[in-house]
């Protein structure tokens, strides 16, 4: 058999490596993003905080970046920004956008989720509670090479020799732009390939964000840890915020005696302790969408090489020998398992060390949301010049 022709490729910014990928005979695998370390240890914050409790998190938001939270709400006052989230599938980008919503504050946040927005369309075009609204925006705003009738068919599934075309999307994306409000945009799931990385240059002003900044927002994730988030992930069924039974818990959790099962309460009060919940397929791991993560590490390579336009780059790891100077013990992401207290009726949570295997081979930790957020909005705040 033929040996495989290999090419190694290394991209430096400021004699950090970037980017960096083979190229093995069309095959696309990107080996590592070696982005910064953000220092989120802080001097004189010496508490310790529980991140999994939402009046905990709140305060060390404000001690750790008061002051940059305060500029980033101030802004927003009056302005908005458009920002494209480029990490592989399950790398955090809803988490992320959420919780910086929940921080910055929501009525100025909004996440859209492109792949979502595609989903819901065929109920919202030929379901029995079809948007009349939508049909008519489509047909005063759509352009393309593709008739709409054409595209519309695509997107439904009728018509499998026909690609829904990029137009659509955008189109779709437009409509719920224009019905959430003027916003600070966090755009999850475009570009979805490279066919489509022409078209997010120009997104803003596609949408209309003409005067709006905006910027990218690289997510550096192991495949380890995205496979354990898909093994163990739950979401609300109400306000579809994601969270993970073994890595990512909810501040309350219970136990189903008839099922035997451990369920994750919701912590957003308006979900009224909704139980959240796993999606069939998950238990098979990153495997399951293998091809998928590697056209997303594809565009995030060749978007990396992109130039005028700014770029925040958030890192999930940390070596295990740096991590007691740059992080606090409780930013790291430990393991959980539940016991259930018959006689207290209630859920014991037992907290484990959790190490990984970086795409280096070093020995790693993962970080927790709250400081990959606590990084995001401080990159944010500098981004925007605050």
């Amino acid at each position: 058999m033929a040996q495989r022709r290999c090419i190694t490729l290394t991209t430096l910014n400021n004699n950090i490596t970037i980017n960096k990928y083979t190229h093995c005979e069309g095959v696309f695998r990107m080996k590592n993003f070696e982005f910064p370390i953000e220092k989120t240890k802080t001097e004189g914050v010496t508490d310790a905080f529980k991140l999994d409790d939402p009046a905990e998190r709140r305060t060390y938001f404000e001690a750790k970046a008061g002051v940059e939270i305060k500029k980033v709400k101030s802004y927003l006052e009056h302005n908005t920004f458009v920002a494209f989230l480029l990490g592989p599938k399950y790398s955090g980008k809803g988490t992320y956008s959420k919780l910086f919503g929940e921080i910055i504050g929501k009525e100025h946040v909004r996440h859209i989720s492109v792949g979502d927005i595609v989903r819901d369309a065929y109920t919202k075009i030929k379901g029995e509670n079809a948007d009349p609204k939508l049909a008519a925006f489509l047909e005063k705003n759509y352009r393309g090479f593709m008739p709409l009738d054409d595209a519309i068919e695509a997107l439904l599934g009728k018509s499998q020799a026909k690609l829904l075309p990029t137009e659509l999307i955008l189109t779709l994306v437009e409509y719920e732009i224009s019905q959430s409000g003027r916003k600070a945009l966090f755009i999850d799931g475009f570009p979805r390939n490279l066919d489509q990385v022409a078209y997010a240059l120009y997104f803003g002003a596609l949408m209309g964000y003409r005067d709006d900044p905006d910027f990218l927002v690289f997510i550096d994730v192991p495949e380890s840890v995205i496979d354990e988030r898909i093994k163990f992930r739950v979401v609300c069924p109400k306000c579809h915020t994601p969270r993970n039974t073994k890595l990512l818990r909810t501040k309350d959790v219970t136990y189903d005696e008839d099922t035997q099962t451990y369920h994750l309460i919701c912590d957003d009060d308006d979900c009224e302790k909704a139980h959240l919940v796993g999606k069939e397929g998950d238990e098979l791991g990153i495997e399951a969408i293998r091809d998928r993560i590697e056209v997303d590490k594809k565009v995030m390579g060749t978007l990396l090489e992109l130039h005028g336009v700014p770029k925040i780059y958030l890192r999930n790891s940390i070596p295990v020998a740096k991590a007691n100077k740059y992080v606090d013990d409780y930013e790291i992401t430990p393991a959980y398992r539940y016991e259930n207290n018959t006689d207290k009726n209630e859920v014991t949570v037992i907290e484990e060390p959790w190490t990984i295997k970086d795409e280096n081979g070093e020995e790693s930790y993962s970080l927790l949301p709250s400081p990959i957020v606590l990084s995001l909005i401080r990159q944010v705040a500098t981004v925007l010049k605050l």
